[in-house]
């Protein structure tokens, strides 16, 4: 028996989000919106970087790398033509908490690349030589990051964070780790996640919710759950032990980047973080980039981001910097946070955040791959689609008060990340 709630979402869009979870355990989320005839669509299987171990990270990388290359019955090739030879999109990605498949068509040939996607959703072939090619472009990348200086102060930052956690790994993996990869681990990882109740099927478009469960049944409706367990994660817990971490590196600029441990998506403080990083690091008139680019000039970039995660999210600060503007660039850097602890934001430019935070996300839901995005986000994560109303109820309740709170309590002893020139990193201190 299939079982359907509907809420209301706040959207410019009057449709319904509807739900359903199938016999066999998928969850189907539909978004009817008959404006432009275009369907699209995410497949979120509960797995990614938080579910590898050391040694075998970058694994989820290479599988959704690999997984489109071909099935027991279509070769790379094959699949390519049939889905350019109808001007659609299918493609699939990885990240901290979720792997997904995405696809984008007109509304006329859903039902077959929806299918083809079904087909190498249950049963990829992992092709030996496209398992050895991806593996090699993934190694390759590797050393290429490992060349620019902002991606080598943010490894070591995330590292010093997460100690043994994954989310201290890349999802690229290390050279190590990737070169010990094969196409055995790629297959067995699939066999271990891919799975009918560990899905989530987010789609957006002009197709009705009778339609798209209908295609959705008869594509995967006999996909059975297999006898046994989704194999539990063992995660290492994170401690807070701030440190500063160095790389000294012949560069053209220095990175500096401090970093503070911060709640995850499911805690109270989520929203205040949202906007206390739209205050500091969220375009041409945040605070970071008008008081530390536009007054002192000491940015070739500055920013700050604070990504939504399951376990513990980082909140991080960083600045490009001259060389020589290492050290002040730091001290800047550091006071800007402590500044949120010291002084309250006013109501005006706490007001200014929200608008501008809750406006950007209202335009990240225009089109049909984002709603679709959005939504099946919000349900692979365990928030449900109810969150999209939530979230907005969290930031429009942050107040000065609240907001100060959430900066004295998380924004205490910074990690410190620095990359540039021995000379001017080595001996940096706050």
């Amino acid at each position: 028996m299939v079982q359907v709630s509907q809420i209301q979402k706040r959207s410019p869009l009057t449709n319904l989000v509807q739900r359903a979870v199938l016999d066999n355990g998928i969850t189907l989320l539909v978004i009817e919106n008959p404006t432009a005839d275009i369907v699209a669509s995410r497949i979120f299987i509960k797995a990614g970087t938080r579910w590898e171990s050391k040694h075998q990270a970058g694994l989820s990388h290479l599988v959704s790398a690999v997984i489109t290359k071909g099935t027991d019955t279509l070769s790379s090739l094959e699949i390519a033509e049939q889905v350019e030879s109808v001007g659609a999109s299918l493609s699939a990605d990885t990240a901290t908490d979720y792997l997904q498949m995405s696809l984008k068509t007109i509304g006329s040939d859903f039902a077959e690349i929806f299918n083809l996607t079904a087909k190498l959703l249950r049963s990829p072939a992992f092709p030996a030589a496209e398992v050895e090619l991806e593996r090699q472009i993934t190694l390759q990348d590797i050393r290429s990051q490992q060349e620019h200086p902002s991606a080598i102060a943010f490894e070591q930052l995330r590292r010093a964070m997460y100690g043994r956690h994954p989310y201290g790994l890349s999802s690229l993996g290390t050279i190590e780790s990737v070169s010990g990869l094969t196409r055995e681990d790629l297959q067995n990882y699939h066999q271990s996640y891919f799975r009918p109740d560990n899905l989530v099927i987010s789609i957006a478009g002009n197709l009705t919710f009778e339609t798209a469960r209908y295609l959705v049944e008869k594509a995967l409706g006999d996909w059975e759950i297999p006898t046994n367990s989704i194999l539990p994660i063992n995660l290492s817990p994170i401690v807070c032990k701030p440190y500063q971490v160095v790389t000294p590196q012949e560069t053209q600029q220095s990175m500096v980047m401090l970093g503070y441990l911060a709640s995850s998506v499911k805690d109270k403080e989520y929203g205040a973080l949202k906007v206390l990083n739209t205050y500091l690091g969220n375009g041409l008139s945040s605070r970071l980039f008008v008081e530390l680019r536009e007054k002192r000039g000491l940015a070739y970039e500055v920013s700050a981001f604070y990504p939504t995660r399951l376990d513990l999210s980082q909140f991080v600060v960083y600045l490009g910097t001259a060389p020589e503007n290492t050290a002040i660039a730091l001290e800047g850097l550091h006071h800007e946070i402590e500044r949120l602890r010291t002084h309250q934001l006013t109501d005006s430019e706490l007001q200014t955040c929200k608008n501008k935070l809750l406006g950007q996300y209202a335009l990240g839901k225009q089109t049909n791959a984002q709603l679709a995005q959005v939504y099946g986000w919000y349900e692979t994560l365990g928030l449900g689609i109810e969150f999209d109303t939530v979230f907005q109820e969290l930031v429009n309740n942050v107040t000065v008060e609240t907001a100060w709170e959430t900066a004295c309590q998380y924004f205490v002893e910074p990690y410190i990340s620095l990359v540039g020139p021995a000379k001017f990193v080595e001996n940096c201190q706050i």
